[in-house]
């Protein structure tokens, strides 16, 4: 446990620096209402008095401050050790190496922080961690590798169609973070039906329908991943797949899709 010593009692030192110090302020105090500077200095009381009223203060006001000082200790460690066997080994440790000065106020702080979420003893903000690098797939070997589902909706499939499933898909090819929508759709546009993404032709019932799968692509991505978009993904399918980039218009207000 890091923790600072407390400095050996000494007894008050009698300054000349002190005294005039003294002696400069009973002064102030006169000067501050002339009319009754000699009633004032009837109250005042010399310097040597004052020293040894001094004396007599100091040893009781140190030894108030270390037994306070000692009190905060005592409590400080009495709510590490109310902390969890492999937190409080770990608060231990990086008390050791941390940047705060060892005394009870700083340590009292130090496991506030912690328990309010601002510190996270496993990454202490004096320690340098390096960033981490995004997930990047330069050669993938599938659709399934390169993009990860991370969402899915219903859309509306206009007059006399059915809902179909909209899914969302993101990956980084090594050019940047993509985000891909992945949808069904009948390639006979009076078709009623819009089939789920995730369905294959083989399916009883579309067998012997005709559809095809839309992706649309958003993000900095090149023709070449574009074209090993499609790639993967009719590796991955039994339809025909169509993949789309698209490309943010600058508008007056901002830029949409």
């Amino acid at each position: 446990m890091r923790y600072g010593r407390w400095h050996r009692p000494e007894p008050y030192r009698d300054t000349s620096r002190k005294r005039a110090a003294f002696h400069r302020k009973q002064r102030l105090e006169r000067e501050a209402l002339p009319l009754f500077a000699d009633d004032i200095a009837a109250t005042q009381h010399g310097a040597d008095e004052e020293m040894a009223r001094r004396t007599i203060w100091w040893d009781e006001y140190e030894r108030d401050r270390r037994d306070q000082r000692a009190a905060w200790w005592r409590k400080g460690r009495a709510r590490l050790f109310t902390l969890p066997d492999a937190l409080r080994a770990r608060v231990r440790e990086i008390w050791r190496t941390c940047p705060y000065p060892a005394d009870p106020a700083s340590f009292a702080d130090f496991l506030h922080q912690i328990a309010v979420g601002k510190l996270d003893p496993d990454r202490p903000p004096w320690v340098f961690h390096q960033e981490r690098s995004a997930r990047i797939t330069r050669d993938p070997s599938s659709f399934h590798d390169a993009f990860r589902q991370i969402g899915k909706r219903k859309i509306a499939g206009g007059p006399n169609r059915a809902e179909s499933d909209e899914r969302l898909f993101c990956g980084n090819l090594g050019s940047g973070i993509l985000f891909l929508n992945k949808r069904v759709h009948p390639i006979d546009r009076n078709a009623g039906f819009h089939a789920a993404s995730d369905h294959r032709l083989r399916d009883s019932h579309l067998r012997h329908a005709d559809h095809r799968v839309e992706i649309e692509v958003r993000g900095q991505c090149s023709d070449a991943d574009v074209a090993l978009i499609e790639q993967l993904a009719q590796a991955a399918e039994t339809r025909p797949v169509t993949v789309q980039r698209i490309i943010p218009v600058t508008i007056a207000g901002g830029a949409r899709p």
